[in-house]
């Protein structure tokens, strides 16, 4: 082991801290928005418990993950180590609050019994992700990067990327002015006045923008003194209390909680498998078992303390590299969601910066990772990472079309599937395709490069694997069962027959251009240090 001792904090710690701590803002006003305002939770459970419990399991993580970074950054001698960003899964956030705590909120007609169930579905995925951490490094080691970091890239382009997009566009005047000074700084090594973060100045100038529309009366930017003055009402100081009773209060809905929790406990092993994949392919190598394991650890004790929502290693570890991030930056984050968590001081930021002006930071992160797959893997690989994609792209699509008729009042059943292909909509296409998208682009990404590699029995044996997948429903299906989805299973099988009749048939792989592995890795963007 080195003898060197890691520097704490770095200047690029700053840019890292304001584009990750912002990253945590926003999904932490999603969560609140969700539970007040969709959940109807009274807002002394709302503030008073699970925000406060999730702010700790936040910290715990973020903190763990900068001892991780400074373990490895001694062991190694290097002092560009940057620590894996971490924090409440945004996927599963949606799906705990409409699909488990939502519609026992309603039967019920109390959301505590809600809350009750989203906390159990959280502790059966905690044990889920410590027992896969054991797993989940032999997928690592045999699956194709292309797999790997493709289906990440769907995750990202699809589902970060598209949203901050399209609410910068819906105010250009702050979006896309913000959108320059990330452009300029992150990827055009640009220094701001005394070096402050490019982050922090976007932020800036997007808030002074919003309220001096508003002051000028104006119709962009979304702020008053009103909203400010009604958010000081959150203020408080709130400790996070045991809730173990109603953990246990949550099994009488076993039934309902079973049918997402351990498939969406599977895609957390797939997605934190890439996420650490995507680390090691930006130069920073991590335990993938300690990783789940740390996952699972603290998402148990966040549920055990109230919070229904699940922990997870983010996408996005080479953007906050890029930036200058090293061990700092996710220590301070931590220490930051303590304060905004446990005094209510969400509410307030809230009603003082707009959100038009954090959207440029995450479609940066958006970029990063969707460019990190095609830079990242072996050239020849580009189109089993194109492929890895689509299945992203169509749950990106069913999600926009079912939201919309959802809002008109209806569903696809009801328009009907063939009026809606009559216009192009090929709305059971999408279903099959886009249903458990994580693992199905990783599937037909390695499927897709194995082959291009020529290594046919490979190709098969990943076939052959989806086909399992499928039939069971954790792949091209709404949910888990028997023979969900059984005429996809069968096509996956004649996939793997094929692919073992060509294997003897083959000429042996053209290596003309060399794997990542074997070359200087490709620059990512530019730090502002």
């Amino acid at each position: 082991m080195s003898t060197m001792k890691p520097r704490l904090w770095t200047p690029g710690d700053w840019n890292a801290y304001f584009g990750f701590g912002t990253n945590i803002l926003v999904n932490l006003l999603v969560l609140t928005g969700l539970l007040r305002f969709v959940l109807k939770m009274p807002d002394d459970l709302v503030f008073g418990r699970i925000i406060p419990a999730a702010g700790l399991m936040m910290a715990l993580s973020t903190l763990y993950y900068a001892w991780l970074a400074w373990r490895l950054a001694r062991r190694t001698g290097r002092d560009d180590v940057c620590a894996l960003p971490s924090g409440i899964s945004v996927p599963h956030m949606f799906v705990v609050v409409f699909v488990i705590m939502l519609p026992i909120a309603l039967k019920t007609g109390d959301p505590v019994k809600g809350w009750e169930a989203g906390l159990t579905w959280v502790f059966i995925q905690s044990f889920v992700l410590m027992a896969g951490g054991f797993v989940a490094p032999i997928v690592r080691r045999i699956t194709p990067r292309a797999a790997l970091l493709g289906t990440l890239a769907g995750v990202s382009i699809a589902f970060i990327s598209m949203r901050p997009a399209e609410e910068m566009f819906m105010t250009p005047v702050i979006g896309i002015t913000c959108f320059a000074i990330i452009l300029a700084s992150w990827f055009g090594g640009v220094r701001y006045f005394r070096g402050l973060p490019a982050g922090l100045v976007a932020i800036g100038v997007g808030t002074a923008m919003a309220w001096t529309a508003s002051v000028a009366g104006l119709s962009f930017g979304g702020m008053s003194l009103a909203n400010v003055v009604q958010s000081f009402a959150s203020f408080g100081f709130s400790l996070p209390l045991p809730a173990v009773g109603h953990v246990f209060g949550g099994f009488q809905f076993i039934a309902v909680i079973l049918v997402t929790a351990i498939p969406f406990g599977i895609y957390d092993l797939v997605e934190a498998t890439n996420n650490v994949e995507s680390a090691a392919a930006a130069g920073d190598e991590y335990p993938t078992t300690r990783v789940l394991t740390a996952d699972g650890v603290v998402s148990l004790i966040g549920c055990l303390m109230g919070n229904p929502f699940i922990n997870a290693v983010y996408i996005g570890h080479p953007g906050w590299k890029a930036m200058g991030g090293r061990i700092g930056y996710s220590a301070a984050t931590g220490l930051t969601v303590i304060v905004l968590a446990f005094f209510g001081v969400i509410a307030v930021v809230s009603a003082l910066v707009p959100l038009v002006a954090i959207s440029p930071i995450l479609l940066y992160i958006g970029m990063l990772i969707g460019a990190q797959a095609f830079q990242e893997s072996p050239r020849s690989h580009a189109p089993a990472v194109v492929l890895a994609l689509t299945p992203h792209l169509a749950a990106w699509g069913k999600l926009l079309i079912d939201n919309a008729l959802g809002a008109a009042g209806t569903s696809a059943a009801a328009v009907g599937l063939d009026k809606l292909s009559q216009v192009g909509v090929l709305y059971q296409g999408l279903a099959l395709m886009g249903g458990g998208a994580i693992l199905g682009g990783l599937v037909l990404g390695a499927i897709a490069a194995c082959t291009i590699d020529r290594a046919f029995r490979r190709a098969a044996a990943f076939a052959a694997v989806g086909a399992v997948l499928t039939f069971f429903g954790f792949m091209h299906g709404e949910a888990i069962g028997f023979a969900r989805t059984p005429l996809v299973a069968c096509a996956y099988l004649l996939v793997a027959f094929v692919l073992l009749a060509c294997g003897g048939r083959a000429m042996a792989p053209v290596r003309a251009r060399q794997a990542p592995e074997q070359r200087e890795p490709t620059p990512v963007g530019g730090a502002a240090d």
